[in-house]
Protein backbone atom coordinates (compact mmCIF):
# COMPACT_ATOMS: atom_id res chain seq x y z
CA UNK A 1 0.00 0.00 0.00
CA UNK A 2 2.85 2.18 1.06
CA UNK A 3 5.89 2.98 -1.07
CA UNK A 4 8.88 3.61 1.06
CA UNK A 5 11.38 6.51 -0.46
CA UNK A 6 14.15 8.29 1.14
CA UNK A 7 13.23 11.56 -0.49
CA UNK A 8 9.53 11.89 -1.08
CA UNK A 9 9.99 15.60 -2.92
CA UNK A 10 12.09 13.70 -5.56
CA UNK A 11 9.53 10.90 -5.86
CA UNK A 12 6.80 13.27 -6.27
CA UNK A 13 8.73 15.10 -8.63
CA UNK A 14 9.32 11.94 -10.69
CA UNK A 15 5.55 11.11 -10.11
CA UNK A 16 4.45 14.09 -11.91
CA UNK A 17 6.55 13.89 -14.97
CA UNK A 18 5.61 10.32 -15.43
CA UNK A 19 2.13 11.23 -15.41
CA UNK A 20 2.64 14.25 -17.85
CA UNK A 21 4.17 11.96 -19.66
CA UNK A 22 1.22 9.43 -19.89
CA UNK A 23 -1.54 12.06 -19.65
CA UNK A 24 -4.49 10.61 -22.07
CA UNK A 25 -5.03 14.35 -23.05
CA UNK A 26 -3.22 17.23 -25.02
CA UNK A 27 -3.17 19.34 -21.17
CA UNK A 28 -2.73 17.62 -17.80
CA UNK A 29 -5.21 19.15 -14.96
CA UNK A 30 -2.62 19.24 -12.05
CA UNK A 31 -4.70 19.51 -7.79
CA UNK A 32 -2.22 21.04 -5.86
CA UNK A 33 -2.42 21.04 -2.19
CA UNK A 34 -0.35 23.58 0.79
CA UNK A 35 1.85 22.75 3.55
CA UNK A 36 5.67 22.55 4.06
CA UNK A 37 6.03 19.17 2.81
CA UNK A 38 4.11 20.60 -0.44
CA UNK A 39 5.93 23.37 -1.20
CA UNK A 40 9.43 21.60 -0.44
CA UNK A 41 8.00 19.00 -3.59
CA UNK A 42 6.82 21.65 -6.08
CA UNK A 43 10.55 23.52 -5.27
CA UNK A 44 12.05 20.23 -6.73
CA UNK A 45 9.68 19.96 -9.25
CA UNK A 46 10.29 23.19 -10.94
CA UNK A 47 13.69 22.34 -10.79
CA UNK A 48 13.43 18.61 -12.06
CA UNK A 49 12.53 19.07 -15.87
CA UNK A 50 10.26 17.06 -18.60
CA UNK A 51 6.73 18.85 -18.12
CA UNK A 52 5.36 21.78 -20.54
CA UNK A 53 4.18 23.86 -18.12
CA UNK A 54 2.33 25.59 -20.90
CA UNK A 55 0.03 22.42 -21.26
CA UNK A 56 -0.55 22.09 -17.31
CA UNK A 57 -3.86 23.61 -15.84
CA UNK A 58 -3.38 24.37 -12.18
CA UNK A 59 -6.29 23.41 -9.60
CA UNK A 60 -6.07 23.98 -6.23
CA UNK A 61 -7.52 21.22 -3.41
CA UNK A 62 -8.30 23.26 -0.38
CA UNK A 63 -7.76 26.39 0.75
CA UNK A 64 -7.70 28.47 4.21
CA UNK A 65 -10.26 31.58 3.98
CA UNK A 66 -7.36 33.92 3.82
CA UNK A 67 -6.86 36.75 1.41
CA UNK A 68 -4.59 35.61 -1.34
CA UNK A 69 -1.21 36.90 -0.68
CA UNK A 70 -1.36 35.65 2.91
CA UNK A 71 1.47 33.80 4.24
CA UNK A 72 -1.03 31.18 5.28
CA UNK A 73 -2.73 30.77 1.49
CA UNK A 74 -2.56 28.00 -0.42
CA UNK A 75 -2.18 29.89 -3.58
CA UNK A 76 0.60 31.90 -2.32
CA UNK A 77 2.44 29.09 -1.74
CA UNK A 78 1.95 27.35 -4.82
CA UNK A 79 2.70 30.85 -6.91
CA UNK A 80 5.90 30.81 -4.69
CA UNK A 81 7.38 27.31 -4.79
CA UNK A 82 6.02 26.01 -8.55
CA UNK A 83 4.23 28.75 -11.08
CA UNK A 84 7.03 31.74 -10.11
CA UNK A 85 9.77 29.26 -10.32
CA UNK A 86 8.67 27.85 -13.93
CA UNK A 87 7.84 31.61 -15.27
CA UNK A 88 3.92 30.18 -15.25
CA UNK A 89 1.61 27.54 -16.06
CA UNK A 90 -0.96 26.86 -19.27
CA UNK A 91 -3.79 28.26 -16.43
CA UNK A 92 -4.01 28.43 -12.49
CA UNK A 93 -7.69 28.40 -11.17
CA UNK A 94 -7.18 28.91 -7.35
CA UNK A 95 -10.37 29.98 -5.25
CA UNK A 96 -11.22 33.24 -5.43
CA UNK A 97 -11.30 33.95 -1.38
CA UNK A 98 -11.87 38.13 -1.67
CA UNK A 99 -15.66 36.47 -2.32
CA UNK A 100 -18.25 36.20 0.51
CA UNK A 101 -17.80 32.42 1.43
CA UNK A 102 -21.01 31.23 -0.70
CA UNK A 103 -20.29 33.11 -3.42
CA UNK A 104 -16.60 31.65 -3.84
CA UNK A 105 -18.33 28.16 -2.63
CA UNK A 106 -20.50 28.50 -5.59
CA UNK A 107 -17.75 29.85 -8.37
CA UNK A 108 -15.45 26.42 -7.26
CA UNK A 109 -18.22 24.37 -7.76
CA UNK A 110 -18.61 25.62 -11.18
CA UNK A 111 -14.63 25.76 -11.78
CA UNK A 112 -14.37 21.77 -10.39
CA UNK A 113 -17.90 20.95 -12.60
CA UNK A 114 -16.17 22.10 -15.50
CA UNK A 115 -13.30 19.89 -15.09
CA UNK A 116 -14.53 16.47 -14.25
CA UNK A 117 -16.82 16.47 -16.62
CA UNK A 118 -14.75 17.68 -19.05
CA UNK A 119 -10.99 16.73 -18.89
CA UNK A 120 -10.94 14.93 -15.97
CA UNK A 121 -8.31 15.56 -13.46
CA UNK A 122 -4.84 13.88 -14.25
CA UNK A 123 -3.41 14.32 -10.78
CA UNK A 124 -4.51 15.24 -7.46
CA UNK A 125 -2.02 16.27 -4.73
CA UNK A 126 -2.30 15.12 -1.40
CA UNK A 127 -0.97 15.50 2.35
CA UNK A 128 -2.05 14.22 5.70
CA UNK A 129 -1.97 15.76 9.02
CA UNK A 130 -0.69 14.17 12.21
CA UNK A 131 -4.47 13.61 12.12
CA UNK A 132 -5.06 11.83 9.35
CA UNK A 133 -6.97 14.78 7.81
CA UNK A 134 -6.31 15.00 3.67
CA UNK A 135 -6.92 18.11 1.89
CA UNK A 136 -9.72 19.99 4.42
CA UNK A 137 -11.61 16.80 5.25
CA UNK A 138 -11.59 16.48 8.70
CA UNK A 139 -12.56 13.85 11.11
CA UNK A 140 -16.14 14.17 11.83
CA UNK A 141 -16.42 17.47 9.46
CA UNK A 142 -19.95 17.94 7.36
CA UNK A 143 -17.50 17.94 4.07
CA UNK A 144 -16.52 14.03 4.91
CA UNK A 145 -19.79 12.87 3.92
CA UNK A 146 -20.78 15.16 1.02
CA UNK A 147 -23.21 14.11 -1.44
CA UNK A 148 -22.05 12.81 -5.48
CA UNK A 149 -23.03 16.53 -6.61
CA UNK A 150 -21.98 18.28 -3.42
CA UNK A 151 -18.02 19.14 -5.54
CA UNK A 152 -16.73 21.77 -2.58
CA UNK A 153 -17.41 22.87 0.75
CA UNK A 154 -16.84 25.31 3.37
CA UNK A 155 -15.48 23.45 6.20
CA UNK A 156 -13.49 23.61 9.43
CA UNK A 157 -12.01 21.47 11.49
CA UNK A 158 -14.29 20.39 14.60
CA UNK A 159 -11.66 18.93 16.74
CA UNK A 160 -10.15 22.43 16.38
CA UNK A 161 -6.58 21.66 15.72
CA UNK A 162 -6.44 23.28 12.25
CA UNK A 163 -6.45 26.76 12.29
CA UNK A 164 -8.90 28.96 9.99
CA UNK A 165 -11.97 27.73 8.26
CA UNK A 166 -11.35 26.14 5.61
CA UNK A 167 -12.05 25.86 1.72
CA UNK A 168 -12.02 21.91 0.08
CA UNK A 169 -12.78 19.43 -2.40
CA UNK A 170 -14.58 16.77 -1.39
CA UNK A 171 -13.94 13.46 -1.61
CA UNK A 172 -16.49 12.42 -5.23
CA UNK A 173 -14.11 14.98 -6.86
CA UNK A 174 -10.71 13.09 -5.51
CA UNK A 175 -12.02 10.22 -5.76
CA UNK A 176 -12.61 10.84 -9.89
CA UNK A 177 -9.03 11.94 -10.44
CA UNK A 178 -7.02 9.54 -12.53
CA UNK A 179 -3.88 9.15 -9.96
CA UNK A 180 -3.77 10.54 -5.96
CA UNK A 181 -0.33 11.42 -4.96
CA UNK A 182 -0.01 11.35 -0.81
CA UNK A 183 3.19 12.48 0.51
CA UNK A 184 3.89 11.78 3.91
CA UNK A 185 7.11 13.07 5.79
CA UNK A 186 8.05 13.31 8.98
CA UNK A 187 7.85 11.40 12.66
CA UNK A 188 5.07 13.89 13.14
CA UNK A 189 3.10 11.93 10.83
CA UNK A 190 3.63 8.69 12.30
CA UNK A 191 0.65 7.62 14.89
CA UNK A 192 -1.59 8.68 11.53
CA UNK A 193 0.43 6.30 8.91
CA UNK A 194 0.37 3.41 11.95
CA UNK A 195 -3.85 4.23 11.89
CA UNK A 196 -3.71 3.93 8.11
CA UNK A 197 -2.02 0.70 8.02
CA UNK A 198 -4.36 -0.60 10.64
CA UNK A 199 -7.24 -0.16 8.50
CA UNK A 200 -8.82 2.75 11.16
CA UNK A 201 -11.50 4.90 9.66
CA UNK A 202 -9.29 8.59 9.08
CA UNK A 203 -10.42 10.70 5.96
CA UNK A 204 -7.28 9.87 4.17
CA UNK A 205 -8.24 6.10 4.41
CA UNK A 206 -11.16 7.25 2.66
CA UNK A 207 -9.43 8.13 -0.84
CA UNK A 208 -9.84 5.40 -3.56
CA UNK A 209 -8.65 7.76 -6.66
CA UNK A 210 -8.15 5.45 -9.97
CA UNK A 211 -4.81 5.28 -8.93
CA UNK A 212 -3.69 6.03 -5.46
CA UNK A 213 0.46 6.32 -4.10
CA UNK A 214 1.70 6.67 -1.15
CA UNK A 215 4.74 8.47 -0.86
CA UNK A 216 5.92 7.60 2.07
CA UNK A 217 9.45 8.27 4.16
CA UNK A 218 11.49 6.47 6.88
CA UNK A 219 10.37 8.97 10.23
CA UNK A 220 7.06 8.56 9.17
CA UNK A 221 6.74 5.03 9.11
CA UNK A 222 8.45 4.83 12.45
CA UNK A 223 5.58 3.41 14.36
CA UNK A 224 3.88 0.96 11.40
CA UNK A 225 2.81 -2.18 12.35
Amino acid sequence: MLTPVEDVTRAFADAVIAAFASRPGARFALVLSGGPTARACYEVLAEAGGVDWSLVDVYVGDERIVPPDDEDANQRLIREALIDRVGGVGSFRPWDTTLPVDDCVAAYQRVIGDLVTGPGIDLIHLGMGPDGHTASLFKGSAALDAEPGELVAANEDPNGVNPHPRLTLTLPVINSARLAVFTVAGASKADAVAALLRGEDIPAARVHAGHVLWLVDGPARAEAP
